[in-house]
């Protein structure tokens, strides 16, 4: 999974440029993605000020709205790739595009059910729920 990930500058950054030349940025990326037979999902995510944070550091979880104040990184959204290796991921990530000051992205691979012992009730329960979604 390749996350979006960016900061304040890079916030104030996007502020400047036209929603249309993201969009077509973006989607010549995920074109290539496609086109290469890597791509699983991709979505972006709405602003962080429509969205909230549960905390759970007290003994009742506490219900936070955006914006984040504290926050230093916010995620923007992510793309999941089916790839050979960690390397062919690291080379997609590298041709993200827009990047610049203040954005990163984060890689981290996606566990498949198939890791998780087969003993156990709900992996059981999710496998069966899979198998009648159609996503095994």
């Amino acid at each position: 999974m390749l996350i979006m990930r960016s900061d304040e500058q890079a916030e104030a950054a996007f502020a400047d440029i036209d929603f249309e030349q993201v969009m077509d940025a973006m989607g010549r990326f995920n074109g290539e993605l496609i086109d290469a037979g890597v791509l699983v999902a991709a979505e972006g995510l709405d602003d962080a000020a429509e969205g909230v944070v549960v905390d759970y550091s007290g003994e009742t979880p506490v219900v936070t709205a955006g914006p984040y104040g504290e926050a230093k990184e916010l995620f923007g959204g992510f793309w999941i790739l089916d790839v050979a290796s960690k390397e062919e991921a690291v080379e997609w990530a590298k041709r993200v595009p827009l990047a610049g000051p203040g954005m990163k992205t984060e890689i981290r691979r996606v566990t498949s059910i198939d890791e998780f012992p087969v003993d156990n009730e709900w992996i059981r329960k999710e496998r069966a729920w899979r198998e009648a979604t159609g996503q095994l």
